[in-house]
C-alpha cells in the first residue's frame, strides 16, 4: 500500500476532490497553510494499492494541467507498512 500526499492551492482543491471521487478514489482533505505569503493550501491524503498509484497521479495531471511554467500540485508517494481501520 502507498500513501499519496498532494498539496494544492485552495482554488484547485474542489476540482481535484471531484476528480478523485469520480475515479473511485477515497480522499481526505486537510486545510493547511504554506508557501509565499502563507497562502491557503489544501493537503490531500489518498491511501491506494501500488497498482493504483499511476492512475491517481494521472487524475492530478488531467485535472490540473500546468499553466506554462507554473506547477499546480506537489505530490509525495510514500510506502505504508501497516494499514488498519478500527
Amino acid at each position: 500500500m502507498k500513501l499519496i500526499i498532494i498539496i494544492v492551492k485552495d482554488n484547485d482543491a474542489d476540482t481535484l476532490t471531484q476528480a478523485f471521487t469520480a475515479g473511485n478514489f477515497r480522499v481526505t482533505r486537510v486545510a493547511s497553510t504554506g508557501g509565499f505569503m502563507r497562502s491557503g493550501v489544501v493537503t490531500m491524503l489518498l491511501g491506494v494499492e501500488e497498482p493504483q498509484v499511476d492512475a491517481a497521479i494521472q487524475v492530478v495531471r488531467d485535472s490540473l494541467p500546468s499553466k506554462g511554467d507554473e506547477k499546480r500540485a506537489t505530490l509525495f508517494v510514500v510506502p505504508v507498512q501497516h494499514f488498519e481501520q478500527v
